[in-house]
């Protein structure tokens, strides 16, 4: 029997049980297909990504197979410059082929001893006070205490479990690719700049090695299990720009839609879901895997808490609790974005007026940081304003504070010297340090690097350990 089985091992799955077994968590992976995918569609992870990648020691394996591009340009695709003042030692993005990412979080995983097998279908699930028994394509059945669905847009999990997913179906399409051209830059770029003008969804953009990444409305919608031809390719780029710019030699092609769902529901008893098995939108502003990775984060540690029989009564409870308002969000500004990509006459206007008012450094940064997710604080009560946030890595006397949390533990960053983690020691570590970076007096960080306590007085800190961290040891 697994304390936890993981239905999909995309990066939210493999994140997810990299997280589970910093805690010995016993995780089995389940992939239903049986090779990586072929197409080698390049990513972005935002700013939060890569601090949570830096928080665990992964971000200097990711660095050599990725591209750094600086944090700006990409709310709406509005063309501005890197916003002063972003609160981060990591504020680029990083450009990285989704396979590349999918290989590396999976090594990472069962690095650390997770089980991942491959085609492996989930096809049936009960669950009852003890745990869930899944049911694979050929019968096999498996037992484990708990099961997280992160298998994609079209849940299997999710389906079986009957939680709904409402929101607004696709209502077009747009093909997105990587492929060579025929014809000279010069020709591209005169022919391009007047169609950007009233078409957002077109580019072709070089991409280096003499590649380009092409962006190009499609006819209708189409089945997005499929990915498009060249052909198809060709027809739309002629029927946007009137040339097809000779395009050849793809490397990957995909088409995404612009539907947009929320599953009502993130737990329903001991199944949970992650990823995009409960949230889908449109991929304007790259934000799809990130918020995938980001709730892995948040769930990793809590439900390793309750498997190994520490957490707080409501502390699962939190993950929906938490994570659901993110989504929403999200939601939200990729329905914003879409709007502005649009060609009609209100929507052009209101792009204009916010192209204007994104010349302001702060409704710059503020957009900049809704979409990297630095911005998010999580509701955890009165406080300062840094209560609920994540805290940036800083420096500290033993060097950097995410090297501190490669653990997966919470960590006490006591400025005074005089307060203990004491009973829970076993979950939380203690660094007595000055802290110059900090203008707080002591902070306490959850392990998704979110500061859960800001204060001095230790029967406080007990209190908020035990919120957090459950009874002491002792």
């Amino acid at each position: 029997m697994f304390d936890v089985i993981i239905a999909g091992c995309g990066p939210t799955g493999a994140m997810l049980a990299a997280e589970l077994r910093l805690h010995d968590v016993r995780v089995l992976v389940l992939e239903k297909e049986t090779e990586p995918a072929s197409s080698v569609r390049i990513v972005s992870l935002h700013i939060r990504s890569l601090e949570l990648m830096a928080m665990r020691g992964l971000l200097e394996r990711l660095l050599p197979h990725g591209r750094r591009r600086p944090a700006a340009g990409f709310f709406a695709a509005i063309d501005k410059p890197v916003p002063e003042g972003l609160d981060s030692a990591y504020a680029y993005l990083l450009g990285i082929p989704q396979p590349v990412i999918v290989r590396l979080l999976e090594e990472h995983a069962i690095g650390l001893g997770a089980r991942v097998r491959h085609g492996c279908a989930v096809t049936g699930l009960e669950q009852d006070g003890e745990g869930v028994t899944v049911e694979l394509a050929g019968g096999e059945r498996l037992r484990s205490r708990y099961l997280v669905g992160c298998d994609g847009a079209r849940s299997t999990v999710r389906g079986l479990l009957g939680v709904g997913f409402p929101g607004e179906p696709s209502r077009a399409d747009t093909l997105m690719g990587e492929m060579e051209v025929g014809v000279p830059q010069e020709e591209i770029a005169a022919v391009t700049a007047g169609i950007r003008e009233t078409h957002r969804r077109f580019w072709l953009r070089p991409f280096g090695g003499g590649s380009y990444s092409v962006l190009v409305p499609a006819e209708g919608v189409g089945d997005r299990a499929e990915p498009p031809t060249l052909q198809e390719f060709r027809q739309a780029l002629r029927a946007v720009a009137g040339t097809d710019f000779g395009v050849h030699s793809p490397r990957w092609v995909s088409r995404f839609g612009d539907a947009t769902r929320l599953a009502e529901r993130y737990r329903a008893g001991r199944v949970l879901l992650a990823g995009d098995a409960a949230h889908i939108h449109p991929p304007i502003g790259g934000q799809g895997l990130n918020l995938g990775v980001q709730d892995a984060f948040n769930l990793g540690w809590k439900l390793a808490a309750q498997v190994r029989g520490w957490a707080p009564e409501t502390l699962l409870d939190t993950y929906e609790a938490e994570r659901h308002p993110v989504a929403e969000e999200v939601l939200d500004n990729t329905r914003a974005q879409t709007e502005l990509l649009s060609d009609e006459p209100g929507p052009r206007a209101v792009r204009r007026l916010l192209t204007e008012l994104m010349d302001f450094n702060e409704v710059n940064r503020h957009l900049i940081e809704k979409i990297a997710a630095i911005g998010v604080r999580y509701d955890f009560g009165e406080g300062p304003d840094l209560l609920g946030r994540r805290l940036r890595d800083i420096d500290v006397e033993q060097g950097r504070l995410y090297d501190l949390l490669h653990r997966g533990r919470g960590l006490l960053l006591d400025r005074t010297g005089r307060l203990t983690a004491g009973g829970w020691s076993d979950r939380v570590d203690h660094l007595a340090d000055p802290i110059a970076a900090l203008d707080v007096p002591c902070v306490l960080l959850r392990p998704d690097g979110h500061v859960a306590w800001i204060g001095d007085d230790q029967r406080d800190l007990d209190a908020h350990l035990a919120r957090w961290f459950g009874e002491p040891v002792g």
